[in-house]
């Protein structure tokens, strides 16, 4: 089965974002390593200020889904923060959802809060303190 995963981009704060979405789905990073960790590459000089940028970094989620990102810097590229995706959690329970939807909104911004949808879903959104989207979505079974 072929799976989809979101990669996010930071501006030297993937270690504080990773650090806090672990602590609202919990898990362990099954990687998170630095620029520094990187081996020595020709023609590029890393500068002191980039070694502890995340470089890559990897939360599983569920079986299926990992979390994953990585730091930027100007040097690497313009990074412009959007509102053109959101991420998509599917909790199994009511109460997961607010669990979740709770965390992920601490120091950010409901855009919709968790509500009852006419589609059958327990629904809401947020932009967490990192500027990313999320929307939280928990199917009420049918009766």
């Amino acid at each position: 089965m072929t799976t989809i995963n979101v990669y996010l981009n930071f501006m030297g704060n993937c270690r504080e974002a990773f650090t806090f979405y672990k602590s609202v789905f919990g898990g362990e990073f099954s990687h998170l390593g630095t620029f520094g960790e990187m081996p020595a590459q020709e023609g590029y000089e890393m500068k002191e200020d980039e070694k502890d940028l995340i470089m890559h970094a990897s939360l599983p989620i569920s079986k299926e889904t990992i979390l994953m990102g990585s730091d930027t810097t100007p040097r690497f590229g313009e990074l412009t923060f959007g509102n053109n995706f959101s991420i998509t959690v599917n909790p199994s329970s009511r109460e997961e959802a607010e669990s979740i939807f709770r965390a992920l909104s601490e120091g950010g911004k409901v855009t919709m809060p968790m509500a009852d949808t006419f589609w059958g879903a327990y629904f809401g959104m947020l932009e967490d303190k990192f500027k990313v989207n999320w929307m939280v979505n928990f199917e009420i079974p049918s009766p």
